[in-house]
């Protein structure tokens, strides 16, 4: 039986997420950087009782903590909203993490020629007023690189 959400050609969207969870741990690494998966760390609000949140990729000595998301546009090139709450939660558990710890979100390379731009370009242009001023957006395109989007950097 088929998902009419699931990626094309993938075996389910939790592999492919795995998958880029992966490729996510080969970049850093290639960087210089050891990262594991399922990071669990203390978050919560002011006096609130705290709880554990898992993320996806980290190291806790270091204070590095990275997710990562591998959405893409919808076939028909449409803005995958219920995928942009996802991103505005991450945002949420960033803006509520120690201070101390380093934050990425790395996410896929998604270009949109219709809107010519990726989904990160969008997100940010968008949503910008939710990330928190800390928080690394990183771009990664398959097999070539990475970019950092977020902060801007003036020269």
């Amino acid at each position: 039986m088929s998902n009419s959400f699931q990626r094309i050609g993938a075996k389910s969207n939790a592999q492919v997420g795995r998958d880029f969870e992966n490729a996510a741990l080969q970049f850093f690494k290639s960087q210089d950087l050891i990262l594991k998966k399922n990071i669990k760390i203390e978050v919560g609000i002011e006096e609130t009782p705290k709880k554990f949140h898992a993320f996806d990729l980290g190291c806790k000595e270091q204070k590095i903590i990275v997710e990562c998301k591998s959405h893409k546009w919808t076939s028909g090139g449409n803005v995958p909203s219920a995928k942009m709450t996802v991103w505005n939660e991450t945002m949420y558990y960033f803006a509520i993490l120690p201070d101390n710890f380093k934050k990425i979100m790395f996410v896929l390379y998604d270009y949109n020629e219709k809107r010519e731009e990726t989904l990160a370009q969008y997100y940010l242009r968008t949503y910008e007023h939710l990330v928190p001023k800390t928080v690394e957006f990183w771009e990664y395109k398959e097999g070539v690189s990475a970019k950092i989007l977020h902060p801007k950097k003036s020269f």
